[in-house]
């Protein structure tokens, strides 16, 4: 299997890092110290890293600040949220929950949804992916 790497941007300019290989190694205290100490976090009401990224899964460790709201919107794929730190309000048009520090939820694909920070939260986000669809002649 050959090892991808996240390039380095202008948000974060430290090189590049693995996000897909045999094994990836997620160290999820250092990303939580990194995401805390970006001018993204520091400058808006959120941030995000993506520490796995390969054919059908994403897991993405998003920071938010107390207030801050993902609006309404439709995951292609089933997702789960982990909350690692703080409070969230999850919402469906059917359903609504507060989750904190140790709780989770999945989701299936197509159901609109927002998020809300009820306090300072950080939490996993795992979504399936479906890879692109190409056509063969």
């Amino acid at each position: 299997m050959k090892e991808k790497y996240n390039e380095a941007t202008t948000q974060r300019p430290e090189g590049d890092r693995i996000v897909d290989a045999e094994m990836v190694v997620i160290d999820l205290p250092q990303f939580i110290k990194q995401i805390r100490q970006e001018t993204a976090w520091k400058e808006s009401d959120r941030n995000a890293i993506t520490v796995f990224k390969t054919n059908g899964l994403r897991i993405v460790l998003i920071a938010l600040h107390n207030g801050a709201e993902m609006v309404r919107h439709t995951a292609q794929g089933i997702i789960s949220v982990q909350v690692l730190e703080g409070k969230i309000q999850f919402n469906t048009d059917q359903q609504s929950v507060e989750l904190s520090k140790g709780q989770m939820l999945a989701l299936h694909e197509g159901i609109p949804h927002n998020v809300v920070a009820v306090e300072e939260t950080i939490f996993l986000l795992t979504l399936t992916t479906t890879p692109a669809k190409t056509n063969h002649l």
